[in-house]
């Protein structure tokens, strides 16, 4: 399944077209390599992703092409959830 397809059935991205938008600026990893949106994603996958300051990690569960919201985070499982801190305003 294509990254930017999974991250949105997942709801870890709102819209693909935005999940396309983070992939193609270098801002999501699959297994530690920067991927684009177009990339394929596996079971077993560790996909990062950074949202400005967040670093999420999660390890793609399984696959699917509909799901429902409430079943969305079955997907996936949260390994790791950062934040950077800004220097910049200090």
């Amino acid at each position: 399944m294509r990254l930017d397809k999974y991250l949105k059935i997942s709801r870890l991205v709102k819209r693909r077209t935005i999940a396309k938008e983070i992939a193609d600026q270098g801002r999501i990893e699959i297994n530690q390599k920067v991927a684009k949106s177009s990339a394929n994603v596996g079971t077993g996958d560790l996909i990062t992703i950074h949202f400005g300051n967040k670093i999420l990690t999660v390890k793609v569960l399984k696959l699917a092409e509909l799901v429902k919201k409430d079943e969305a985070s079955d997907l996936y499982e949260v390994i790791s959830e950062s934040y950077e801190r800004d220097f910049s305003q200090e």
